[in-house]
């Protein structure tokens, strides 16, 4: 027992955000094992949550006010490399589900009009929906400036929570449903009639960076509306905070389906992870 005892203190001292990027690679080292991977990809995987769980020791013991906020944006690396992490499991597509999901999204834009409203304006509306997709990754830390701003630094474990368990939530379910974006399997099909450099370059990272495992969900919605949702439960009585997140995810889910680098289930099925997220956190998990 008394051996335990130090492992067991390291462990209390991991935040709970930090606790589902340690479950989420260990995760995804399980599944490597059951889907045959690859050794150097399954120590790669077991290295990242040994590095996590070492790091935050390490962080906890000498703690300081700057190694805290350098932990506060570490966190958010780890989005990047769980994502990267899940390239090695690529499984053969659903090609019925990507065919029912292409006749949905395309009753979407034509008969119920999405395409019409999108570009009711020219191209002030789609503009502005490809420069918040090309951007999204910039919201998490934009988000946790503004939680420093209104002088709520000890919020900022909740609002990562939140963040990082509706996030690698989405991301644990990619290896599961493998299916390709429709501007992969289909892509002369329902393009955007308005375009620009915003595309051009959405199009280019998604062709030389994007990963081939799948898009459902929407890792992309699945950020947008956890950092929503984590901005609703780190500083609930901000609106001004807190409600321009939402409209953002809210219309980076819209860009996802009319520049058509989604199905429009991708990120309905997102939006479900992170609101079960939101549930989770605000209703069970203590700040530490």
């Amino acid at each position: 027992m008394a051996d335990s005892a130090p492992q067991t203190q390291a462990i209390s001292q991991l935040r709970a955000g930090e606790r589902v990027a340690l479950l989420f690679f260990v995760y995804l080292a399980g599944l490597g094992i059951y889907r045959q991977i690859g050794a150097m990809q399954i120590a790669a995987l077991l290295a990242m949550a040994l590095t996590i769980f070492a790091g935050t020791a390490w962080e906890s013991s000498r703690s300081t006010a700057l190694t805290r906020v350098v932990r506060d944006w570490l966190s958010m690396g780890l989005i990047l490399a769980g994502y990267w992490s899940v390239a090695w499991f690529v499984a053969p597509p659903l090609t019925q589900q990507q065919e029912q999901w292409l006749g949905w999204d395309r009753a979407l834009l034509g008969e119920w009009g999405l395409r019409v409203a999108v570009e009711s304006l020219g191209r002030v509306i789609p503009s502005v929906l490809e420069i918040l997709y090309l951007l999204l990754y910039a919201i998490p830390p934009i988000c946790i400036c503004a939680i420093y701003w209104v002088g709520g630094r000890h919020r900022v474990h909740a609002f990562l929570y939140t963040l990082l368990l509706g996030t690698f939530s989405a991301y644990a379910l990619l290896p599961l449903f493998p299916v390709h974006g429709p501007h992969v399997v289909y892509p002369l099909l329902d393009l955007p009639n308005q375009s620009g450099v915003g595309r051009a370059l959405n199009v280019w990272i998604l062709d030389h960076m994007d990963i081939p495992t799948s898009v459902f969900p929407s890792g992309h919605v699945a950020v947008a509306f956890s950092a929503a949702f984590g901005m609703l439960r780190a500083v609930r009585r901000h609106v001004g905070l807190w409600a321009p997140v939402f409209l953002v995810a809210a219309l980076v889910y819209v860009a996802t389906i009319y520049c058509r680098y989604h199905y429009c289930v991708d990120g309905l099925a997102s939006i479900a992870v992170a609101t079960a997220a939101w549930f989770v956190g605000d209703r069970g998990e203590e700040i530490s």
